[in-house]
């Protein structure tokens, strides 16, 4: 497995993995996801792609086809007061891997790769937010050591 920046001639594979991103999310809280959906257009997929404020990170077979990705976000506090100046983020936005290569460390790779680019570009921090319907990934991401940053929470009227 090889891990690189994603490009435009993989927006099939991004497109059939955030499906499979969709409908979990549609599965674990039909009161807010439509029934089909996937939450980017390909016109917005292309403009993530070639903005280096949002790097997406492919995880690839020896064929390159692939297997996972994580949609980044390069976030800067500057205009925020709470937060210290010259702190940034890298926000995983959506990390996945294709349910046929779940269980072979391909997220593992992909988050660990995340926190090194994170890193070399001077990041404070990576994080991101996981909804609480979605046990697998919660207990995923507590296994390879994130803790909770910020907890949303609602009641619904």
């Amino acid at each position: 497995m090889t891990i690189r920046r994603a490009i435009p001639k993989d927006l099939d594979a991004i497109n059939s993995l955030l499906h499979q991103v969709y409908a979990v999310h549609q599965s674990g809280r039909p009161d807010l996801f439509r029934p089909v959906s996937k939450k980017y257009t390909d016109e917005q997929i292309l403009s993530i792609l070639a903005d280096d404020s949002t790097p997406v990170f492919a995880a690839v077979n020896d064929r390159d086809e692939m297997i996972g990705y994580a949609f980044c976000i390069l976030q800067t506090h500057a205009e925020d007061n709470r937060y210290k100046p010259g702190l940034s983020s890298l926000y995983i936005d959506d990390l996945c891997v294709d349910e046929k290569s779940r269980g072979q460390h391909v997220g593992t790779q992909l988050y660990e790769y995340v926190c090194s680019y994170a890193k070399a570009i001077g990041c404070y921090n990576v994080t991101l937010n996981v909804w609480s319907c979605n046990e697998k990934a919660l207990g995923f991401y507590e296994h390879i050591g994130l803790k909770p940053f910020e907890v949303g929470m609602e009641k619904i009227l």
